[in-house]
């Protein structure tokens, strides 16, 4: 089971990643110096925004690749969605 996410920053702006394990890379993007992306450098702490489940590698990359083509309002609708 893999998870493709979008976490909120502390500046508000949304990071979106893939994982096979959501906890410990969530834990790894706000404490490690040296596994978590560039992108947060700056903007931590994170928290979850949203999160779904995809059962490959494969489409957790694509959806991955989808929601970072979105733009900010159409995630921020995801984010919305998620929360209710």
């Amino acid at each position: 089971m893999y998870f493709v996410y979008l976490l909120r920053c502390k500046d508000n702006s949304l990071y979106c990643g893939q994982t096979n394990n959501l906890e410990n890379r969530i834990e790894e993007h706000n404490f490690s110096k040296t596994k978590s992306a560039k992108y947060l450098r700056g903007r931590k702490p994170v928290i979850l925004a949203y999160v779904e489940k995809v059962k490959t590698l494969s489409k957790a990359l694509k959806r991955e690749l989808e929601i970072k083509k979105l733009t900010k309002i159409k995630k921020e609708e995801l984010v919305y969605r998620f929360k209710k």
